[in-house]
């Protein structure tokens, strides 16, 4: 059974040391067979916030940890406009991963990343047509019944919350994405972005969607919290199901909440029972 930690918006300039050295003994702990980590490794993308962030990707690495990591917005220069325009990404590629849309397979499990940072938006993403292509591609000739994964900065969607509004803007070029979703068959839409963990079935966000389940991490390691702490994701996959764990930061250390527990159908994932003890998923 493949188990992936997933890990988001880790702001170093804008981080906590104590926490950064507890998602690194947690994912040491787990024993993942591979880290996403879906973009914004940095507050401001300055070079001193990249080598504080490559060093984190460095630790997971020299403990033997597979890391998968696409960019997010705030990798891109805001206030140096020069660079913003010219090589936005060019300290990611540098100091994290000079692939900007990488592609990983497990047994029984196939992942790729796109790349949704944009010179042009200062907070929202967007994919282009290209990008689509490369979707379509890659998933076309997966083995039959591989888990399929799409990770992205931003959600392709906007996101219902608990007072009954709804969080950020959905990502640019949303009908081409998710009609290769929903064609292709893809089961997990991985993201981050809000700084808030929640998981959704697409189709009650969007009908044209589909079956996917819409997994958001929270923030893992900032100090910019929105109305919850930091949290990072613990999925593990068999055949026709997906176990969604969360750890969420209690103050000293982290905490497992109760996992859910998802099963495929032919419409795509709904969710069975609620797991009393962790140590059933």
């Amino acid at each position: 059974m493949p188990r992936i930690v997933h890990l988001s918006d880790l702001h170093f300039g804008a981080h906590d040391e104590t926490i950064v050295a507890a998602v690194l003994q947690e994912v040491d702990g787990a024993k993942p067979d591979l880290v996403i980590i879906s973009g914004d490794f940095t507050q401001r993308a300055r070079t001193e916030q990249f080598v504080e962030a490559g060093r984190f990707l460095e630790k997971l690495r020299d403990a033997g940890h597979e890391v998968m990591a696409v960019p997010g917005n705030h990798d891109v220069p805001l206030y140096d406009v020069i660079r913003r325009f010219l090589s936005p990404l060019a300290r990611y590629k540098r100091f994290i991963d000079d692939e900007l849309c990488p592609w990983h397979q497990l047994p029984g499990v196939s992942v790729l990343g796109l790349n949704t940072a944009r010179s042009l938006t200062i907070k929202d993403g967007r994919l282009n047509a290209e990008q689509i292509d490369f979707v379509r591609r890659h998933f076309a000739d997966v083995p039959k019944g591989d888990l399929k994964l799409l990770v992205t900065h931003h959600p392709l969607f906007a996101l219902p919350v608990d007072d009954g509004g709804i969080l950020g803007r959905p990502l640019g070029r949303q009908e081409l994405a998710l009609d290769a979703v929903n064609e292709l068959g893809i089961d997990l839409l991985l993201a981050g972005h809000n700084h808030r963990a929640s998981t959704h079935q697409a189709r009650d966000l969007v009908t044209r969607a589909g079956g996917a389940l819409v997994v958001q991490a929270g923030t893992a390691t900032s100090i910019r919290l929105r109305e919850e702490e930091q949290s990072f994701n613990i999925i593990e996959a068999s055949e026709g199901e997906v176990t969604i764990g969360l750890k969420r930061w209690a103050g000293a250390r982290f905490e497992t909440a109760e996992p859910t527990r998802f099963r495929r159908a032919e419409d795509g994932w709904h969710q069975a029972r609620v797991l009393s003890d962790p140590a059933e998923a």
